[in-house]
């Protein structure tokens, strides 16, 4: 089975069109959260995420747009685009919404979770300390996180006390082996903080036992030229083009 894998798309329609057309045939897209908040097509983005994703979290930003959690939890910038996201949703997409969780297990052998497994909304998992005290809080081979928009994987190795953290554009293709655990992100869709503005995803083959993490350019200057028309901060405009 071939899967997509993405997250923090943060209502950016041509950055989610483009990652959709460049994967390719697949048989499923799983959404780790941050569908909306931030960018300048909320609808459009739910209405393909509830068209591909048989499996769907909520994020930070999701929740605060829906207004379940409190908004001074953001900068202004954000809390501006926030609210206005959360009043261009539609009743039907505001539904779909509010009924997801920011953690949920696929099977015995992977895990969706939008910040970590040990707290799904909030925490940012970026160093192999963080990493290795949530190894310890669920089973399964692999946990995909989001949340920090960066593009980074962990491995714990059997027989290993030490946790690996690695980074996409050093280790391309991940090959799970059955004998180590792992806990990968796949990057953000919609707005990078990398340093690279390109679109980020990853592509999970069960079947050859990979994770492919990927990226692709869109048109960042279509997705400006709409959140200036919708009146977005200036600051979350100009972010997009150089990946932070």
């Amino acid at each position: 089975m071939r899967v997509v894998i993405v997250s923090d798309i943060h209502s950016n329609l041509v950055a989610l069109e483009t990652v959709l057309a460049a994967a390719g045939s697949f048989d499923d897209l799983w959404c780790l959260g941050d569908t909306i908040g931030y960018g300048p097509r909320p609808n459009e983005c739910v209405a393909l995420v509830r068209q591909y994703a048989s499996k769907a979290l909520t994020g930070n930003h999701d929740l605060a747009c829906l207004g379940k959690i409190d908004l001074r939890d953001f900068n202004p910038d954000a809390r501006r685009a926030n609210i206005w996201n959360g009043e261009q949703l539609s009743a039907d997409n505001r539904a779909w919404l509010e009924q997801l969780a920011p953690a949920l297990p696929v099977d015995d052998r992977f895990l969706l979770a939008h910040g970590s497994p040990r707290e799904p909304v909030w925490e940012y998992l970026l160093s192999t300390e963080q990493a290795a005290r949530n190894f310890q809080v669920f089973h399964q081979q692999v946990c995909f996180i989001g949340h920090s928009h960066v593009q980074l994987g962990f491995r714990v190795r059997d027989g290993y006390e030490r946790c690996e953290r690695f980074l996409a554009d050093r280790q391309r293709v991940v090959e799970l082996e059955d004998h180590s655990r792992f806990i990968i992100n796949p990057g953000s869709v919609g707005q990078p903080r990398d340093q690279d503005p390109r679109a980020a995803y990853a592509i999970l083959n069960t079947d050859a036992g990979t994770v492919t993490f990927a990226r692709v350019e869109y048109d960042v200057r279509k997705t400006q030229r709409q959140m200036i028309e919708a009146r977005l901060p200036g600051a979350l405009v100009r972010r997009l083009e150089y990946g932070m």
